[in-house]
């Protein structure tokens, strides 16, 4: 049995709490070890038909929560729904220092494409803040990048920052999807989920 954590299901969908460290779905390395298979393969050992397809992705080093759908009409809806911008979505990351505002928007482009990233600091630590980000465009690492261009690298960074430049050892890049809220694409209801702070997270707090 997999041990990856449900945090919601109908017969529409399947909302699952990712671990750190996991993809999504295959590079073009082709992992066989991924989040999508793990759960397709469960369904295949219980004797499921249908499979899970996913609405969207979060990088391998970040956790939390992952959409997918029973099937690829449910798919198609749930991804233009994230394409039209209305599903609410909210990280918890952990960055180095402390930003000079609070609150802001960064809106530095990312591979020449548009990006907005808005974040309030909602905490400080010894070392490092405690943020809530919400990016309204989804590039690929956009969290990532904006805090590193902000001066203020999310901890446990290795690809856009260097461990050296970390004075507080982590062993996870430090940025939870904590929290996700959309309009079901059958029901019409209004979802809202959230996903506990990992571990190794909450031990650094």
């Amino acid at each position: 049995m997999h041990n990856i954590p449900i945090v919601f299901e109908d017969d529409w969908l399947v909302v699952a709490d990712k671990p750190s460290g996991l993809l999504t779905i295959p590079t073009p390395k082709n992992e066989s070890r991924t989040l999508t298979s793990i759960l397709n393969n469960d369904l295949i050992e219980k004797g499921i038909t249908y499979r899970l397809h996913p609405c969207h992705r979060l990088d391998r080093d970040t956790s939390g929560l992952v959409i997918y759908a029973k099937g690829k009409s449910i798919q198609q809806k749930m991804m233009d729904e994230f394409k039209a911008r209305v599903v609410s979505k909210t990280y918890i990351a952990f960055v180095r220092g402390y930003p000079t505002k609070s609150e802001g928007e960064m809106k530095d482009p990312i591979e020449g494409q548009s990006a907005l990233t808005r974040y309030k600091v909602i905490g400080k630590k010894e070392g490092f803040s405690v943020v809530e980000v919400s990016p309204v465009t989804g590039r690929t690492n956009q969290v990532r990048i904006h805090f590193k261009q902000l001066g203020n690298p999310i901890m446990g960074e290795t690809r856009f920052a260097f461990r050296k430049d970390f004075t507080i050892k982590v062993k996870r890049l430090c940025l939870h999807a904590h929290t996700l809220e959309f309009k079901h694409p059958v029901t019409g209801k209004i979802i809202s989920l959230e996903a506990v702070l990992p571990q190794a997270m909450e031990a650094l707090l």
